[in-house]
């Protein structure tokens, strides 16, 4: 099993911690895995983006153009890095905010509304932890417990208290997750 993902946004929304916590799950699972952030000069609403590869094999490079997964939470993301997804491949979006859906008809496309729940849980930073809750549905490539002891590792100690709040909304991301299209 090798997992190549891209998960791109504006900065502020968690996507490069998405990446390490997915990493950290991973080590915590016994795989191999590979994270790379890049972001612009202007941080908080600039883009950002990270690959993260989760492998039960040794990772030659961390330099991806083509991935398994693409997780895009802005337009621009989408506008980027839809036609990178291998086909066959998986797509999710966060609804809020997009002009467009996708267009690709060979790859699986998933929606997730994790901004909207993150209103209604009454805590918007926990809208990262949604998506990765949706992600980890379709591909359950690391198991819940591995995730939590991986967000234990990128989550100061101080915000340890807020772990059983990310823990459920992770479990909310798994429940709200709605495809949108498969592979004709």
């Amino acid at each position: 099993m090798t997992e190549e993902i891209i998960i791109a946004g504006f900065g502020g929304q968690g996507v490069l911690s998405m990446g390490q916590i997915l990493c950290y799950g991973g080590v915590m699972q016994e795989k191999e895995v590979s994270w790379m952030p890049s972001y612009g000069p202007e941080m908080r609403g600039g883009t950002a983006n990270c690959t993260a590869i989760i492998s039960d094999e040794p990772i030659s490079s961390p330099v991806l153009n083509r991935f398994d997964t693409a997780i895009v939470l802005n337009q621009p993301s989408m506008d980027k890095f839809e036609q990178a997804v291998k086909p066959g491949g998986l797509l999710i979006y966060e609804e809020n905010g997009m002009t467009r859906t996708p267009t690709r008809k060979d790859i699986h496309v998933y929606a997730i509304p994790a901004y909207d729940t993150s209103v209604k849980m009454n805590n918007t930073k926990v809208f990262n932890m949604i998506v990765i809750g949706g992600f980890l549905k379709i591909k359950p490539i690391i198991e819940l417990d591995n995730v939590i002891r991986g967000l234990k590792k990128v989550l100061p100690e101080r915000y340890h208290n807020l772990i059983p709040l990310n823990e459920e909304a992770i479990r909310k991301g798994m429940e709200i997750i709605e495809l949108k299209s498969k592979p004709e």
